[in-house]
């Protein structure tokens, strides 16, 4: 790996164009717009301090500027990411302690060293074990688990924090009669104001329209004094670098989450990272140095008091809507921030925390996804189980046993799915040296004495013996009358032992049965294993053809003293096995 692959930054920054900064500039300053009463939000699910959601949107987007291969990707705090922290830390210490503080600050370097192991070992494919049903599933639960949570906030009354939905809503239920009422307007007029700028000034933020009227509200009619709670004092100033909090009991303790925060956020950011590319023909992701930029990203602003995070959903549309073109529109963004943080604190200070619950409301009730377990209900059952059982899971379990849940069943399903794969009978239409499957079609010619069959799965220990029955069940009714067994081995794409001891032993069987065994269309490394694990030898490279049409001229040949020109094709391909 060159250095330009190392660090992206030198490969684009040398040709930046005049014509990029106004695209990089506007961008960086919409989404930098955007980020600081985000933040804050998300810090607030996460259990944090409203300024540490303007820390985890400093650094990490600077490193990731430098070290990521998307050029519109917004990395900072999301939503999915600070419900698990808090999930995760609030088990080993007290929320907004100095020790909860610590440990989120830890587990983003937890999390950031580990993405980045991954990232240098290549182990990029390890997200593709969370499915789109699970990952469609956990989403849509802990969207609901967010979203409940604020509404101690919304409504004004102290509730606890739970990741279960039924707790929540009992408590909440409890809590009716004690609503505060301005402060639950306030809220309320949040979403509404949010809903409606979106929906009719779609270029204008919506997130920093809400929070100016809300300040404005409550300084001018003085409402913190008549019971809604505001933000008070937001600390100012960049953060000072600092060592993580390293403890060998709390860092065993992390490690679960920060493992499944690592795969978590890696798929969220990859997934629109690729999204946006697609719209963008002049580079490519590198999911490898998406995992080593994403792990410095937070492994580095952990040392500046950075919670994790990872590229988010709708910064990075806004980011790529609004013209950006390379990294430097993340750095300006990152400027912006840090402006924020060194003059513009106080002017948080009659921030309602109702409105800020609005805008995560918001937010996280949009990634649920209503569409798609209808659309598995009527296409994919199996799938349809494995988006059910970590949704429901996730809503009344927990979110760490939702997605374990969900990845377990999805491994199941693999596993099943491998175990007892598709089987086709082939027949050929007239006239034709076209296969196809006789289930699917009605005029194809299908003999007695010659059966084709085609295995749509590499043959492993777990499926041998599916392989052996599916084979018996269609030979034993044609004993007699079936001469000939045709394999058509082109959805094999491997072959273990065990599967090749089973083979023999077929074989064996059916020569008894004065059957013959033949394989067509092997692929070249099954080929090999054949050949090396001695079943070639022992069947005799004339059980080996090219295409089916080549083995059953081959089959007719034998049966018939004319040999036709098609038939010496046949045997000189054959031949060359």
């Amino acid at each position: 790996m060159n250095i330009k692959q190392l660090v992206p930054i030198l490969d684009w920054l040398p040709q930046y164009k005049k014509t990029y900064i106004k695209g990089d500039v506007s961008a960086g300053l919409t989404v930098g717009i955007m980020l600081i009463p985000q933040g804050m939000a998300y810090a607030y699910i996460a259990g944090l301090p409203p300024v540490y959601g303007l820390y985890a949107a400093l650094v990490p987007q600077i490193i990731y500027a430098f070290l990521g291969t998307s050029r519109q990707l917004s990395v900072g705090p999301v939503a999915m990411d600070s419900l698990l922290v808090a999930s995760g830390v609030s088990l080993i210490a007290a929320t907004g302690s100095d020790q909860y503080i610590a440990l989120a600050v830890l587990l983003a370097f937890m999390m950031g060293a580990l993405q980045l192991l991954f990232g240098v070992l290549r182990l990029g494919f390890l997200v593709n074990f969370l499915s789109r049903p699970v990952i469609s599933g956990f989403t849509s639960a802990a969207a609901f688990i967010i979203g409940l949570n604020q509404l101690k906030h919304l409504m004004g009354v102290t509730l606890p924090r739970s990741n279960q939905v039924h707790e929540i809503l009992s408590q909440a239920v409890l809590k009716v009669s004690d609503i505060h009422w301005t402060t639950f307007a306030i809220g309320l007029g949040g979403i509404v104001v949010i809903r409606w700028v979106k929906k009719y000034k779609k270029n204008v933020p919506a997130a920093l329209v809400v929070v100016v009227l809300s300040i404005l509200v409550v300084y001018i009619f003085r409402l913190d004094l008549v019971g809604v709670k505001i933000i008070q004092d937001v600390p100012g100033g960049l953060p000072v670098p600092a060592l993580p909090l390293f403890d060998l009991d709390v860092i065993s303790q992390l490690f679960p989450m920060a493992l499944t925060l690592a795969l978590i956020a890696f798929m969220e950011a990859i997934s629109v990272a690729k999204a946006v590319q697609a719209k963008h023909k002049d580079y490519e992701i590198d999911p490898n140095q998406e995992l080593i930029a994403l792990g410095a990203a937070n492994l580095i602003g952990a040392f500046f008091k950075s919670y994790p995070g990872t590229g988010g959903f709708s910064r990075t549309a806004v980011n790529d809507q609004g013209g950006a073109k390379t990294g430097v529109a993340a750095l300006v963004s990152a400027a912006l921030v840090a402006l924020t943080l060194l003059f513009l604190t106080p002017l948080f200070y009659y921030l309602p925390q109702a409105v800020l619950a609005s805008m995560i409301m918001v937010a996280v009730f949009g990634l649920i996804d209503f569409g798609y377990p209808r659309v598995l209900w009527h296409t994919k059952k199996d799938e349809f189980l494995m988006f059910t059982v970590t949704f429901i899971t996730t809503l009344t379990v927990g979110i760490r046993e939702g997605i374990f849940a969900g990845v377990v069943l999805s491994l199941l399903a693999m596993v099943y799915r491998t175990t007892r794969p598709h089987v086709a009978i082939l027949g050929a239409f007239k006239g034709t040296h076209e296969y196809r499957n006789v289930a699917r079609y009605d005029d194809l010619v299908v003999r007695k004495d010659v059966l084709i069959l085609r295995y749509d799965a590499s043959l492993y220990f777990a499926n041998t013996n599916h392989f052996r029955d599916t084979m018996r069940q269609q030979v034993t009714p044609n004993l007699g009358v079936l001469e000939l067994v045709i394999v058509n081995a082109e959805s094999i794409d491997s072959v273990d032992s065990s599967a090749a001891q089973m083979l023999q032993e077929l074989f064996a069987e059916l020569e008894a049965q004065g059957i013959g065994f033949n394989f067509s269309n092997i692929k070249g490394p099954v080929r090999d294993y054949f050949a090396q694990s001695g079943l070639t030898a022992l069947m005799g490279k004339d059980k080996f053809f090219l295409d089916v049409q080549s083995a059953v001229d081959a089959f007719d040949q034998k049966k018939s003293p004319w040999v036709t020109r098609s038939n010496q094709y046949a045997q000189q391909i054959n031949g060359t096995f």
